[in-house]
């Protein structure tokens, strides 16, 4: 069964980076930001970090998509009982490596980002229930629920199981939000779910785990920023942290969409990694690529850190009946900006 926690009020972002400047150990400083509490609309950002190209498409999904939650590519990961359904609604995703879902959102404004966790350990594999292979475990929740609440009920149904690509485990923890503002953190330590759930956990980490992360946040007070607050700025991801947290805590509210996106793409930015930065043996990342979601309207921003544009598409303005087509849009070119909804094209094979 799920374990549910219910802890005190804590950040307004989400970082994948670890939390004690002594951690060894390789990480990831993928951040996601939830802004759900500005009167606007529900917003939220991430950026992904990682040692290559994860091969990003952008790609629409509509409703009444036949799923094999137990390949992955053309290898069969779940030989025993793998879930197999067909999608209730429609998405709008940023795919890796052609083999699942890192990030996106679906029709009725649930969203949902993939984290790195070192410490994850999706346990021995459980045949009575259907298994999703990582890569595949935002990709059902879009599929078939409709918010939060509905997104933690169908995880009792199935299990998590361990993928690989390009020699990396699918090592990762989700953090999921929707258009309410509802939001909650899905790890697996030591094999069994652990679930934070609530509008407060709007912070992450990956490694330590949340509990951990927590823990440590309760030491550092960004509740009174002024001009005055000292930031580190080093690329250490307690620094990054640190920064991220105190920029949150001043965001003056919006008065339009493009002043909260401005805000959370600007946080994301300040805590990104940069591109070509000779951090070898730090065990930190460049960043690849940021994404904002306005869970309200619907509308997915993308921005990849070797162009200098963000680019964005409405999920209202695609077919998402079921029959229509998969759309999709490499975004790895200088040419795109603004609004590329009418720049996707059909794919000839879905991705999976």
């Amino acid at each position: 069964m799920l374990k549910l926690k219910f802890l005190p009020v804590c950040y307004s972002l989400l970082l994948c980076s670890v939390l004690t400047a002594t951690w060894t150990q390789p990480t990831e400083a993928c951040t996601r930001i939830l802004w759900n509490n500005n009167d606007l609309a529900v917003v939220v950002s991430r950026t992904m970090d990682w040692p290559e190209s994860t091969e990003p498409v952008l790609t629409v999904f509509p409703r009444g998509m036949e799923r094999d939650g137990g390949r992955t590519g053309d290898t069969i990961t779940v030989k025993d009982n793998p879930a197999r359904w067909t999608s209730k609604y429609a998405s709008l995703v940023t795919t890796m490596y052609g083999i699942g879902t890192a990030d996106g959102l679906n029709e009725k404004g649930l969203s949902g980002h993939l984290l790195y966790l070192n410490d994850t350990d999706f346990g021995l594999r459980d045949t009575k229930r259907p298994g999703v292979q990582a890569g595949l475990w935002l990709q059902y929740l879009l599929d078939n629920a409709a918010n939060v609440k509905e997104a933690l009920a169908l995880m009792k149904q199935i299990q998590i199981v361990m993928t690989e690509a390009h020699g990396h485990k699918a090592t990762v923890h989700l953090a999921i939000e929707d258009a309410s503002g509802d939001s909650a953190v899905l790890e697996y330590i030591d094999g069994k779910p652990v679930v934070h759930h609530g509008k407060q956990y709007r912070v992450m980490t990956n490694d330590p785990t949340y509990d951990e992360q927590l823990a440590l946040l309760k030491k550092q007070d960004y509740s009174n920023p002024s001009s005055d607050t000292p930031l580190p700025g080093n690329v250490n991801p307690v620094d990054r942290f640190q920064r991220a947290s105190y920029f949150s805590a001043i965001l003056p509210k919006p008065n339009t969409e493009r002043e909260a996106i401005a805000a959370i793409l600007a946080i994301a930015r300040n805590v990104s990694v940069p591109f070509g930065a000779p951090y070898k043996g730090f065990g930190i990342y460049n960043t690849e690529y940021r994404t904002a979601i306005n869970l309200t309207d619907r509308r997915y921003f993308f921005e990849l850190t070797t162009s200098p544009n963000v680019i964005w598409a409405d999920l209202d303005s695609f077919q998402l009946a079921a029959g229509s087509p998969v759309m999709r849009l490499e975004p790895d070119s200088i040419s795109l900006s603004g609004d590329v909804s009418e720049k996707f094209r059909p794919a000839s094979k879905p991705p999976f």
